[in-house]
């Protein structure tokens, strides 16, 4: 994200841009997304996330178009600046392919599964990542 678009304190840096995620998703994948930075670090170091809301008719009172409930949000948080690289590439080697084959998924998920909400998250841990599905805790990291 260019500069002068930054949300972001100078010692904070979003570990993925919107072309890292578009490159991975593709441009029929896109569409079924909505993309957003947040611009605090999360409080559990998660950096990327994936949402699928339910899509029900009360959703419509929130002021969202259907359309966009039923799309899956991708929330990038940031780290410290000094982070960013090795971060980075991490991310696109593992959580990017996996973000790309649960988007595809859920294009074609069983409608069962789509009448409830999930979620899926990433966050570094030394030399890989450590993934979590709906909101569960993330698994203990390995000694090592």
């Amino acid at each position: 994200m260019p500069a002068r678009n930054r949300r972001l304190p100078r010692h904070l840096s979003w570990p993925l841009t919107p072309t890292d995620i578009r490159a991975v998703l593709g441009e029929p994948l896109m569409d079924e997304v909505r993309l957003s930075f947040v611009e605090h670090p999360l409080h559990d170091s998660t950096l990327l996330q994936a949402l699928r809301n339910r899509l029900t008719t009360s959703n419509y009172g929130y002021h969202k178009f259907p359309a966009d409930w039923s799309r899956v949000g991708i929330t990038i948080a940031p780290l410290p600046a000094g982070e960013r690289a090795h971060a980075r590439g991490i991310l696109r080697e593992q959580a990017l392919p996996e973000l790309r084959d649960w988007v595809t998924w859920v294009r074609r998920a069983p409608e069962s599964w789509a009448l409830t909400r999930h979620s899926l998250s990433w966050r570094v841990t030394g030399h890989g990542v450590a993934r979590r599905e709906d909101d569960q805790p993330y698994p203990p990291a390995e000694p090592g």
